[in-house]
């Protein structure tokens, strides 16, 4: 295995290993700590603070850190979290979620920007087009990542699943779970929803610190600093002032393929914070137990894997436009199904 290869899957690994903890522990956000919506109010600062980080943070941290050290101090933002959870209070939970979303703009646009270097050098070496280098890259960084919410979520059901206390539903449970749960105060009175002890939660936790720390001394120890190399480089060009670097994200505005991908980018958040959120708590929690949640997302990460590959593949035949058909047709079933869920629970519980 040649020296940037091993980069490649360093880092994979490290991402599979990261988002083992951190992608699940998400998942579980409005479930576990449900309380005042602590959960729900702990995953919206999180995505908040993304934005803010993308606007503010990520281009100085990369000058200066460098991209191997900034990816270092993304996973550490992101172990950072997970402890914050330990004893979650609004004291707690939210500094934690504010620290874990500064975080993940600077890890991500790091690793991009690691891989395609580390690529364009490959392909230089092996006279190869560095496109098609670059793509087997995040090809194997995809694949990795998107792993982990198996082996995350798989850990969390495997540990709730001790609790006999998550597996008993009744009628009554049923009665506000799915789209009845609309205007509830507290969907999580019922057993199904009951905080599992927490010896299990502390078991978990620790589960997910341990591989958050292993994924930072992969990096730390493993990763090469290419940085060195293109870096003095970097720095000279670097003669943007802040202001003009954050004016540039709004210039995106006059291209008119930007504004018109907005609302696509904007319903995907939504759609993801419904599912890491409401879904997984008024759906699966309320009806089948928190111990459930984990099973449900497995099934959500291996068929978005599956289908992310096969559209790829599709689209060179289909085009694009086709595709955003095919999603907003998906949407109107999601919805659809939704309601029938709703109607099964209330015939249920009568």
């Amino acid at each position: 295995m040649g020296r940037h290869m091993k980069n490649v899957v360093v880092v994979s690994f490290g991402f599979l290993l990261l988002f083992t903890a951190t992608g699940s522990l998400l998942n579980l956000q409005s479930s576990l700590n449900a309380d005042e919506g602590m959960g729900l109010a702990s995953n919206s600062v999180t995505f908040s603070s993304i934005i803010l980080s993308s606007m503010f943070i990520t281009p100085t941290a990369i000058r200066y850190l460098g991209c191997k050290w900034t990816i270092f101090a993304g996973m550490a933002c992101n172990v950072l979290y997970t402890v914050g959870n330990f004893y979650p209070s609004w004291a707690t939970l939210m500094p934690s979620s504010v620290i874990v979303g500064l975080g993940e703009s600077p890890l991500w646009a790091a690793t991009s920007t690691y891989l395609t270097i580390s690529g364009g050098l490959h392909a230089v070496q092996e006279n190869k087009k560095s496109q098609d280098v670059i793509n087997q890259y995040f090809g194997i960084l995809y694949l990795l990542y998107q792993s982990s919410a198996v082996w995350g979520n798989l850990l969390s059901s495997l540990v709730f699943g001790q609790d006999p206390i998550t597996v008993n539903s009744t009628g009554d449970d049923l009665l506000f779970c799915g789209v009845d749960s609309c205007g509830v105060p507290d969907v999580s009175s019922g057993n199904s929803t009951t905080r599992p002890n927490d010896r299990l939660v502390y078991t978990l936790l620790g589960c997910y610190v341990g591989v958050g720390v292993l994924a930072m001394l992969l990096v730390a120890v493993f990763l090469d600093n290419i940085d060195k190399k293109i870096t003095p480089e970097a720095k000279s060009q670097q003669t943007e002032t802040f202001c003009s670097t954050l004016l540039a994200t709004f210039r995106q505005l006059r291209d008119k393929r930007q504004v018109l991908l907005i609302p696509v980018t904007s319903y995907i958040g939504l759609e993801l914070g419904f599912l890491s959120a409401d879904y997984t708590k008024n759906y699966v929690t309320c009806a089948l137990g928190i111990h459930l949640v984990g099973y449900v997302m497995i099934c959500f990460g291996v068929t978005g894997s599956l289908f992310s590959y096969v559209f790829g593949r599709l689209s060179q035949y289909s085009g694009r436009m086709t595709l955003f058909i095919l999603d907003s047709r998906r949407l109107a079933w999601q919805h659809t199904g939704q309601k029938q869920l709703g109607g099964l629970g209330r015939s249920f519980a009568e």
